[in-house]
């Protein structure tokens, strides 16, 4: 499987031209338009494209290393912006975050993944349509935007899943413990990323590099905004998750003590029988009423009328 996904030349009328062999990207020159190629880093023959295109080293390591964070850095012939999106895959958790590295100069844009993006495709798509960013930088901030705004739908679906919760511990419902926790760790997950993913985006304002346009610095400020609300919404899911947790902890507890209390008001109400009926069921002379027929159901009489004491006692203490 090639490692080539895509490789866009943009006309800067909003559309592009596809680019399907090696030889027309090593020919590729800057004149020729923004060139946006898009790879696999996993696959075998990613540095037979790397290599078609002008890099350091630097870039080279970072686009294909294994393990990143969100952040921006800054090389030589360019900047490299380390972003996450949400993971819409099938089958994956939207908390396990798909990495995207992506390095930027004046007429090049090369980005690396390994799983797919919906916001990356949804970029080219619009632009073999004609209807997608003409600059180097409408690109970046386009593809920013794209990886935030599909955010939005998997933190209102945690807050629906949370939102079910809290019916559920007010109207006392069974639920699945699991599931809360699932839903926890989720919203942790996405705040772990989108915390340094708003850093980095500030860290590319107050940097300002030159392909990126003062009239696109609106839209990175409003993708931050985006952010830090989401930031503000995960801390509130984080914090509701903890207060359910703590009222379905204390509805066990309240039902655990009930059900004690009624275990042991019963134990006192029989302490006084299983005593007598002890005491007097001992092998040895001297019992009363062991020659009287009459003596057993007296017995029992005073056995009940004993214990309807010991509940009218119990009653009257309000232990009842």
């Amino acid at each position: 499987m090639s490692a080539l996904i895509h490789a866009l030349v943009l006309d800067a009328q909003g559309g592009a031209e596809q680019l399907t062999e090696k030889s027309a990207i090593k020919q590729w020159k800057p004149s020729d338009g923004v060139l946006w190629l898009h790879l696999d880093y996993c696959q075998d023959d990613i540095e037979q494209y790397l290599a078609a295109v002008p890099l350091s080293e630097f870039a080279h390591d970072a686009l294909i290393a294994d393990e990143t964070r969100p952040r921006i850095v800054s090389d030589d012939s360019g900047h490299l912006l380390f972003l996450r999106g949400v993971n819409l895959n099938p089958a994956d958790s939207p908390d396990d975050m798909v990495s995207i590295r992506v390095f930027v100069s004046e007429q090049l844009i090369v980005s690396t993944r390994h799983r797919r993006l919906l916001s990356v495709n949804a970029l080219a798509e619009s632009l073999r349509k004609g209807k997608g960013p003409s600059t180097t930088s409408a690109l970046v901030c386009q593809l920013c935007e794209n990886l935030t705004s599909r955010m939005q739908g998997v933190i209102d679906e945690l807050e629906d899943k949370l939102d079910q919760f809290e019916e559920d511990v007010d109207s006392q419902r069974a639920h699945d413990h699991n599931a809360l926790s699932q839903v926890r760790r989720q919203t942790i997950g996405l705040k772990r990323y989108i915390r340094p993913q708003k850093e980095a985006l500030r860290a590319l304002v107050s940097q300002q590099p030159s392909w990126l346009a003062d009239s696109d610095m609106p839209r990175i400020n409003e993708t931050i905004n985006h952010l830090l609300r989401y930031l503000e919404e995960l801390d509130l899911n984080i914090e509701r998750a903890q207060i359910i947790q703590q009222e379905v902890a204390s509805q066990v507890s309240d039902q655990l003590n009930k059900r004690m209390y009624v275990m042991s008001v019963v134990a006192a109400l029989f302490l006084p029988l299983g005593f007598l009926t002890g005491l007097l069921g001992v092998n040895i002379g001297g019992i009363p009423g062991t020659e009287s027929a009459a003596a057993f159901p007296l017995f029992v009489l005073a056995l009940v009328i004993l214990t309807a004491a010991v509940a009218l006692y119990f009653r009257m203490k309000k232990w009842l």
